[in-house]
């Protein structure tokens, strides 16, 4: 569940994208007037904008219900929202789509550089710290696990930034969707096969 709730503001940012032109119009004209930013609804090309302005208010929103259920706002849904309020702030100020298309790339190269830091920085690496209380498995284990994320995380990085170059922005906007959510299911679910012989679970006791 609360992966899933990771994908909310993507989610969101996907209906806003592709259904921009059935919204109806007098709602994106209320936003406008409020002195938010600026949408017309019979400009298809402002669909990337508008899906912005609304990744930004539900990344806010999770932020808020992590803080409000946790008392406590961890670091990775602190990073998100920051990239959110600055990538998609940017795009919507300076009216360009290539700075939400970048978030995608810099927050994984952020978690890339966390996760390796955690290698010489304090007792235990940020896989370990997150999973260390319910699964118990080597040292080794545990840093192939953190090598692995960091992998990934570059990996996702370059390929953001080849479809968001090569392809159309609709084919970008269903990556970000479908294509990243698909790979990092993939990625738990190989993740958990190939060290399931190596770990305990440990009691609730």
């Amino acid at each position: 569940m609360k992966f899933l709730v990771e994908f909310f503001p993507v989610v969101l940012f996907f209906i806003a994208y592709f259904f921009y032109q059935h919204i109806p119009a007098m709602w994106i004209e209320l936003i406008s007037a409020a002195g938010l930013p600026s949408f017309n609804p019979a400009e298809p090309s402002d669909a990337i904008y508008f899906a912005t302005f609304i990744a930004i208010i539900a990344s806010g929103l999770v932020a808020a219900l992590h803080l409000v259920q946790q008392r406590e706002l961890s670091k990775g849904k602190t990073i998100t929202f920051i990239m959110f309020l600055i990538f998609g702030g940017a795009t919507l100020f300076f009216r360009d789509p290539t700075f939400i298309k970048w978030k995608p790339t810099i927050i994984n190269l952020v978690f890339a550089a966390v996760f390796t830091a955690s290698f010489f920085i304090g007792k235990k690496t940020i896989i370990e710290r997150m999973m260390g209380a319910s699964v118990e498995a080597p040292r080794h284990i545990w840093n192939r696990l953190n090598l692995a994320w960091i992998i990934f995380f570059i990996s996702l990085a370059a390929l953001n930034l080849y479809v968001a170059s090569a392809y159309s922005e609709s084919a970008w906007v269903n990556f970000k969707t479908f294509g990243v959510l698909g790979l990092t299911l993939g990625f738990l679910i190989l993740q958990m096969v190939l060290i399931s012989r190596f770990v305990v679970i440990k009691s609730g006791d």
